[in-house]
């Protein structure tokens, strides 16, 4: 497998050009030669390893593997000198922003259908309402460890707002009736004007890498990682 045809095919669905400003989408490590010990010039790939988040513990993974590219959602700001033998490429808040990314999976893994996009928040407009308790009990099903905020008591949601990763800042500016995300912190929980969600970062994101490995349809050359929510 060519790495930069595989990229290719994720920049087609992903643009890179689309991240936000600070973002560091795209290659984190680019090696000249692969560990594995193939010539620069070929540029081939024997495996790669899809994540959420590239750790120490997905290194040892790849290694293990004999993977020689790791490609994950969430992007490098450092790179540990002893993790540039390993080509990493990310791709994050584009990955958000495409149609059929991050945010339209995670929704699709919950049986809704998205209605539009607002940004990085999808809408969903539901043709019959659903109680309060039953949007629970559907998020229960992904995220067994979930909080949420229901400052007014609803009891009834018809169209909910969701924001995989890190979304409380698009809460109050979204016109629903609930909202899906994670990261929520306090005070923004005391000012809530709608019943909300926080399933975890972590649980919000987790089909990434599996998106990832569909987009570049590289079938059993390609091995999702083992990870987990650091939270207990």
């Amino acid at each position: 497998m060519d790495k930069y045809e595989i990229v290719k095919k994720i920049e087609k669905f992903a643009p890179v050009e689309t991240q936000e400003q600070w973002d560091c989408s795209g290659w984190g490590v680019e090696c000249s030669k692969s560990r594995l010990g193939i010539p620069a010039q070929q540029n081939e790939i024997n495996r790669i390893l899809f994540c959420l988040t590239v750790t120490d513990n997905i290194i040892n993974q790849a290694r293990e593997k004999n993977c020689d590219m790791i490609i994950s959602h969430h992007p490098l700001f450092y790179v540990p000198i002893e993790w540039k033998d390993i080509n990493i490429y990310s791709a994050h808040t584009n990955l958000d922003l495409a149609e059929g990314g991050t945010t339209d999976t995670l929704i699709a893994k919950l049986g809704f259908k998205k209605s539009e996009n607002q940004s990085f928040v999808r809408i969903v407009r539901l043709d019959n309402a659903i109680s309060a308790e039953e949007l629970k009990q559907k998020l229960l099903k992904i995220a067994p460890k979930l909080r949420y905020v229901n400052n007014f008591n609803q009891t009834e949601v018809k169209t909910i707002g969701f924001c995989a990763g890190s979304g409380s800042e698009f809460v109050n500016e979204t016109e629903c009736d609930a909202f899906v995300t994670g990261d929520l912190k306090f005070h923004t929980a005391l000012e809530l004007n709608k019943l909300t969600f926080d399933i975890g970062h972590f649980e919000s994101e987790i089909f990434a890498p599996e998106l990832l490995k569909e987009i570049t349809q590289v079938k059993e050359r390609g091995i999702i990682a083992d990870e987990k929510s650091p939270f207990i």
